[in-house]
């Protein structure tokens, strides 16, 4: 009889471990070279990961919860830092020493914060160059796509609307006045009645019902529509004694008509001056020019000519002192440009 012949079993051969958890562990090997054990290389602690027996989750949870890991996610350890102090815009700011831990939260919502105060897109958050920002300040922060800042800016607001209400509900304001602005409304009509409907509707959406003044320019429409909401303020329980000093007139706008009045008798004087600036500010060629002939003359002045709106005096102001800065560049335009001297005249 032929005995048959017994192939030995091929050996499988061994696969190298791939896992990153290896980039803070050494390996530990066995005399047939087999990993047994992994020693950490932070604090030489030792733990068991032979294959057949254990796997390498001790190994993995350890990293991630050892304090002295610089890769671990949870660093229990604050970092010393400078934080600012809130001074007035006028004097530097203050610098305290305080303590620093990362919150993936209170950087989401500082991102929102930013993105409303300088009116940043929300597709802002995925720009190349702003990644790269984040990766090198703070590489461990996930940053938001546009949807959820848009979802958590619209939350923001739903909070910062809450707390309002709270305010106008409990606050008392007695000594110190803030300044809220609760909505913008749009009005489609300019009639008296329209416009104490839309103040109706906007203080019933916040729960306002005690209203000491309702402050407004001196517009006949203006007279017609507090005299409606004085008759709803009655309705919802005021008193006729609070409803009577209800009306304040704007002190702006009626200082504003009283400058208007005066200004009569030198208006002519000023019309010339802002057709003078309107002309030269009205082409790139002829400001370029301006600048020019300041320079050559040896003008100073660093301010820009001012276009004065009517409706508000102190603009005016602005207009006529820059323009007696420059008086000595006017002369010289009009002797060197002709239709600027025609342009007055006309």
């Amino acid at each position: 009889m032929v005995t048959p012949t017994v192939h030995a079993a091929k050996k499988r051969k061994e696969i190298e471990s791939r896992s990153k958890i290896w980039d803070h562990f050494e390996k530990i090997l066995d005399s047939e070279g087999k990993v047994i054990k992994g020693k950490c290389l932070y604090c030489n602690k030792m733990f068991a990961c032979e294959s057949k027996k254990h796997d390498i989750s001790s190994l993995r949870n350890h990293m991630l919860g050892y304090i002295k890991n610089p890769h671990s996610k949870d660093i229990r350890q604050s970092l010393l830092t400078f934080n600012t102090v809130s001074t007035s815009g006028t004097e530097a700011p203050e610098w305290v020493l305080g303590t620093w831990v990362f919150n993936q939260e209170a950087i989401r919502r500082a991102l929102c914060e930013m993105i409303i105060i300088d009116e940043l897109p929300f597709r802002f958050v995925d720009g190349q160059g702003f990644k790269r920002f984040i990766l090198v300040c703070s590489p461990r922060f996930q940053i938001p796509s546009r949807w959820t800042i848009s979802r958590d800016i619209y939350q923001i607001f739903l909070d910062e609307r809450l707390n309002l209400k709270k305010l106008f509900r409990v606050g008392t304001q007695r000594w110190k006045l803030p300044k809220k602005i609760i909505s913008f409304v749009h009005v489609s009509s300019h009639r008296g009645e329209y416009i104490s409907k839309a103040l109706e509707i906007c203080l019933l959406e916040w729960g306002i019902k005690n209203v000491f003044t309702v402050t407004v320019d001196n517009a006949s429409s203006n007279d017609t529509a507090l005299e409606f909401f004085k008759s709803k303020l009655l309705s919802w329980g005021s008193s006729s004694v609070r409803v009577q000093y209800l009306h304040l007139r704007c002190i702006t706008h009626i200082l504003n008509l009283v400058f208007q009045d005066g200004l009569r008798f030198v208006d002519e004087s000023i019309k010339r001056v802002r057709d003078a600036v309107r002309w030269v500010r009205n082409s790139l060629a002829r400001l370029k020019k301006f600048r020019e002939l300041a320079d050559l003359i040896g003008v100073e002045a660093k301010s820009a000519l001012h276009l004065d709106v009517p409706t508000r005096w102190n603009n005016t102001y602005i207009m006529l002192n820059t323009t007696i800065q420059y008086q000595r560049v006017f002369e010289a335009y009009g002797e060197n440009d002709s239709s600027f001297s025609a342009n007055l005249e006309s």
